[in-house]
């Protein structure tokens, strides 16, 4: 199985948005490196391993660029699995014959784009940018394939309706995440998380990056009421300093 590193250059004054490449084609892992040169720095490419999630944790890119891999789907899992063992990496997956049903695994496995292996050099490093500013370019595939979205909100009635967790549908959050989430509801800053918690205010900020991510929110005031309604969060575990949050939900 194929796997490589690159040194990320130094010569640039500005940082680049860094990229890892996870596809089965040596040829179009080539392509990609070639078309992002001078848009995006590429820290590394592998085929479709299991344990790729490993390599990218170590190197911590901002984005992993993750096929499909037809005809077994194996990117999905990929995409699983860096979605929740490396939550500071966002996950953009693209396919060689992209359909519905595709992109509904690609929302699923915590993609926050799809794309066709079809699209130009301009689309691809575009998409990529507007996910290293953190958007979800994903939203507009959605909106643009009508029979997913239906797709979606029909399962997520049907789940309602059974009784069954509807968490399924997106990545859990870690037991860390929801705690730096249940202090951000009773209003705390980052700071004051980080010190709660005993850790770095950056790496506060890396946790909430992740959650927003996760829970596809606008802002923390967004996040905190998405995750109430997920059941992920008790209302009734909060402390009196809810009212707040909308004061500090910006550091």
């Amino acid at each position: 199985m194929e796997l490589s590193r690159y040194q990320p250059s130094v010569e640039e004054p500005d940082r680049k948005l860094s990229i890892f490449i996870v596809d089965n084609q040596p040829l179009y892992r080539q392509a990609v490196r070639q078309a992002l040169d001078g848009d995006v720095a590429v820290v590394g490419e592998s085929s479709l391993r299991a344990d790729v999630w490993s390599t990218i944790e170590e190197l911590v890119p901002d984005i992993a660029l993750v096929d499909v891999g037809l005809p077994f789907f194996s990117g999905f899992s990929v995409a699983r699995q860096v979605a929740r063992r490396c939550p500071k990496v966002a996950v953009v997956m693209i396919s060689a014959s992209p359909d519905d049903d595709q992109l509904f695994q690609a929302i699923k496995s915590g993609a926050v784009a799809f794309l066709s292996k079809d699209v130009s050099a301009d689309e691809l490093a575009g998409t990529l940018r507007r996910v290293g500013q953190g958007q979800y370019p994903i939203n507009d595939s959605l909106l643009n394939r009508p029979n997913t979205a239906e797709k979606i909100l029909r399962l997520f009635h049907s789940l309602s309706l059974m009784g069954n967790d509807v968490n399924a549908l997106v990545t859990p959050l870690s037991p860390r995440e929801t705690e730096v989430l249940k202090h951000i509801a009773e209003g705390y800053s980052n700071k004051r998380i980080a010190f709660t918690l005993g850790v770095t205010e950056q790496t506060i900020k890396n946790y909430i990056a992740s959650i927003m991510r996760k829970l596809n929110a606008n802002d923390r005031t967004h996040a905190v009421v998405l995750a109430m309604r997920r059941g992920w969060l008790d209302i009734g575990d909060i402390s009196d300093g809810l009212e707040n949050m909308a004061v500090s939900h910006r550091d």
